[in-house]
This record gives C-alpha cells, structure tokens and sequence, in this order.
C-alpha cells in the first residue's frame, strides 16, 4: 500500500526524533488550513510534551497551526479510535506511544486497526521508564523497595499512566518476577499518574523519565533506579530463579 494511496490519516509513533509528517503525498498547499494533533493521554505526560514541542515546529515551519486534542480514556483507545475514524485527509494525526501496538493484544475489541487504519510517518521520540516513589518511601533503591513491599503485602499502590503502557507493563513484570503483592492504580496518562504519586496517594510508580526529572531534583519524587537498570535486575533475577530451579534436587 503506497501512502499516496492512503492520503492519509498519519501515525507519529512516540519513540526517535523527525519532523516528517508533512512529507506524505498531499493536494497542492497542503497544509491549507489547522492540523489537529490526536494524544490519546492526558496533558503534562511524556507523550504530550513531545508533541506539543513537534507540533510548534511543524506550526512555525509550514506557516499554519498544528494544535494538540488530548483525548485520554482506555489506556489511549478513546483516542485511537477516534484518529481512525476521521476523514482520510491528513489534517488529523495521530500521536501516541507503544500502547498503538501492545494495546490489540490487550483488548478484545479495540476501536482501531493498527495495521489498516494509519500510515505510520515517523519515530517521534525516546525514553527510558525510570522506578519512582514519594519522598516518605524509606526505600532508597530498588532492592530496598522490593523488601519494603514484600514485608507489607498489599499495602502499597503503583500508579500507571494507563493499561498497555510501558510504565504499566512493567510495574507487572516487576510484581511477577519478584512475587510482590501490590495494588495497580491506571491514570488517564503520565501526568496524572505521576501527579498522584508526588501528593502521596499512589506512591510509587514507573514512569518515563523526561516528566519527573525537575520533579526529582525539587525533592518531590525520588528515583529508586534507572528504569532499565531496574529492569536489567529483575531480568538477572528471574534468570537466577530458573536456573535454581533446573538445579537437580538431592
């Protein structure tokens, strides 16, 4: 399928960093008028930021306003949804982060077909998840929390910024692989997810890393560990469980 073909509802994939949503085939003076920007989350998320700093650029550079329509509801599907469902015409794009493909694998009917429904355009941008936690956490690392949570089974939350996130996949790797016991609170994006963990409701949380760096510095969050770091030792975990467990038993 050639994108000319398409004309095109476009996807701006949140994860490397290229201006090239307007290169698709377009009438004569495209754009002639406003383009909306679809992020399926909240406003202040990691998603958000990014396409509002894309979003001035394409206004500044092509001499018409790119505007953002934050759409947040079921993990991004609100959103999602409605991106496929406007007219095939290029002046709606749609932004979002990996929930675009882990989310039909999560939801028995999803309001959009991620292979038929866009025209993908372009990696927009990367991070890391990092491991966050409330000030009043005594926890300092992410062994620390792990024996935290384990001597107070169900007493903690993690926030996630909604299902199929990256920050919610991994607060469930992170509870499987170390058999913590901890409640999962799903927010309508990364704002409110982490601004719910900075007022103490929902004190921890994964969470990419650009949103919560000046929080972090102010003293308002703490960092227990990188979020590949603490991914790497739940990997080195896991693998050091199963290979006790292939161990022979005498």
């Amino acid at each position: 399928m050639r994108v000319t073909d398409v004309n095109a509802r476009v996807l701006a994939a949140c994860a490397g960093l290229l201006f090239a949503a307007p290169a698709l085939a377009q009438s004569p003076g495209y754009p002639d008028r406003p383009v909306k920007m679809i992020v399926p989350f909240a406003a202040a998320g990691p998603t958000d930021v990014v396409a509002r700093l894309i979003a001035l650029k394409l206004s500044e550079k092509f001499g018409q306003q790119f505007y953002i329509e934050n759409m947040a509801g079921a993990g991004g599907n609100l959103g999602m949804g409605a991106a496929a469902r406007a007219p095939a015409d290029g002046y709606t794009i749609l932004f979002v982060s990996s929930s675009y493909t882990v989310n039909p694998s999560l939801y028995a009917k999803p309001p959009y077909d991620p292979d038929k429904d866009f025209v993908p355009v372009t990696k927009a941008a990367g991070s890391p998840n990092g491991l966050f936690v409330h000030p009043s956490i005594p926890a300092k690392s992410v062994k620390e929390l792990v024996e935290l949570i384990k001597a107070n089974p169900g007493k903690y939350t993690f926030a996630s910024p909604g299902i199929g996130t990256t920050p919610h996949l991994s607060s469930e790797l992170f509870k499987l692989t170390f058999g913590l016991d901890f409640a999962l609170a799903p927010f309508p994006g990364g704002g409110p997810s982490i601004q719910s963990v900075v007022a103490g409701h929902t004190p921890m949380c994964f969470q990419a890393i650009p949103p919560a760096t000046a929080l972090v510095k102010d003293g308002k969050l703490r960092a227990c560990g990188h979020g590949s770091d603490a991914l790497a030792g739940v990997a080195r975990r896991a693998h050091a469980r199963r290979t006790r467990n292939q161990e022979p038993r005498g």
